[in-house]
């Protein structure tokens, strides 16, 4: 599963970008997680505000922080 966590690398972006490596541990899912910091890419994901989640090409989660249970249930799906 390829997982992008899509932001400039603020804290906001960061801490999203722990919670997917914690869910991820937590389910114990191998998973190819990417960081996309240039902003250049953003719109080619479909992302419009930052932090972002990306899982297989789809935004699923954009301009907050997701906690890592709803992570977790993302994953699942």
């Amino acid at each position: 599963m390829k997982i992008q966590i899509v932001g400039p690398g603020c804290p906001r972006c960061n801490d999203t970008e722990k919670n997917v490596f914690d869910a991820c541990a937590e389910l114990n899912l191998a998973a190819d997680i990417e960081h996309v910091r240039d902003a250049r890419e953003f719109a080619a994901l479909g992302v419009w505000t930052t932090p972002a989640v990306v899982l297989g090409g789809k935004v699923v989660v954009s301009g907050r922080v997701p906690t890592v249970a709803e992570l977790k249930r993302l994953l699942r799906a």
